[in-house]
């Protein structure tokens, strides 16, 4: 009978985890975006005929939701490059360069956000897992209140 209320525990601590924590999925950007020097540069439809020169390029691609390192993009591929725009300031926008050879105008949208979702600065995901720890503690304390 011990065993069978731990197992019932373990299963119902395990079922509420994949709840609160579930596995990432592939998922739809909010818009097409790249990263440049720490900063979101978000995509337009303005093509730009005078780049100045080679600033950087995408060092990872992926299209899962998530935080990463680098230069990164939800939309090219890892080496498509960026540059200056004649007359632009870096701080405003840049230009990307797409796989037919056109460059592609990049507003600046802010500063990325990698930082912002670590598991450790992430309020909401602590206060989860400090429940979690709750639930386990005040599981085991009832588990062992039942055996004596």
């Amino acid at each position: 009978m011990k065993d069978r209320s731990l197992i019932s525990y373990i299963i119902i601590l395990m079922l509420c985890a994949s709840i609160l924590f579930p596995a990432k999925t592939l998922a739809d950007w909010a818009y097409a975006f790249v990263v440049w020097d720490g900063y979101v540069y978000v995509l337009t439809d303005e093509i730009v005929n005078e780049v100045e020169k080679e600033i950087g390029h995408v060092t990872k691609y992926s299209d899962m939701e998530g935080t990463y390192s680098g230069n990164f993009s939800n939309v090219y591929p890892k080496g498509t490059k960026y540059y200056s725009i004649v007359g632009v300031n870096t701080d405003a926008a840049i230009a990307i360069k797409d796989e037919t050879g056109k460059y592609i105008k990049a507003t600046r949208n802010g500063e990325y956000a990698s930082n912002k979702y670590d598991i450790l600065h992430n309020r909401t995901t602590i206060l989860w897992i400090l429940m979690i720890v709750l639930i386990a503690i005040l599981g085991v304390y009832f588990v062992n209140k039942r055996r004596n």
